[in-house]
């Protein structure tokens, strides 16, 4: 599982019979302090996300596959919640919002 900021929506004129009534987003994963990391993902958004948001995706194979319920699924990435922030240390180092400041 790992942090990701939606970058916007995928549309494809044909896919597979699963995706067929599915939100596919454009996830970029990021570090705890916001920090781009990696190689943007296309994921199943099963949260209601939207550009800009700070989302947990899950990318396990198996594990993906059971949070749809298809054992079967050509799927590899799901975003499984929001992210409200991440804090180390004291310091909220990524909020949904952008802001990040120093709670001590």
């Amino acid at each position: 599982m790992y942090l990701a900021r939606v970058i916007g929506p995928v549309v494809t004129p044909v896919q597979h019979p699963f995706f067929e009534g599915r939100t596919l987003l454009l996830v970029r994963r990021v570090e705890p302090d916001g920090r781009s990391t990696g190689p943007d993902r296309v994921a199943v958004d099963r949260v209601g996300a939207g550009i800009g948001d700070a989302v947990l995706v899950l990318e396990e194979g198996n594990s993906a596959r059971q949070v749809v319920d298809d054992m079967k699924a050509p799927l590899r990435s799901v975003i499984v919640g929001f992210v409200d922030e991440v804090e180390v240390d004291g310091k909220i180092v990524l909020a949904a919002d952008g802001r990040a400041e120093d709670r001590r």
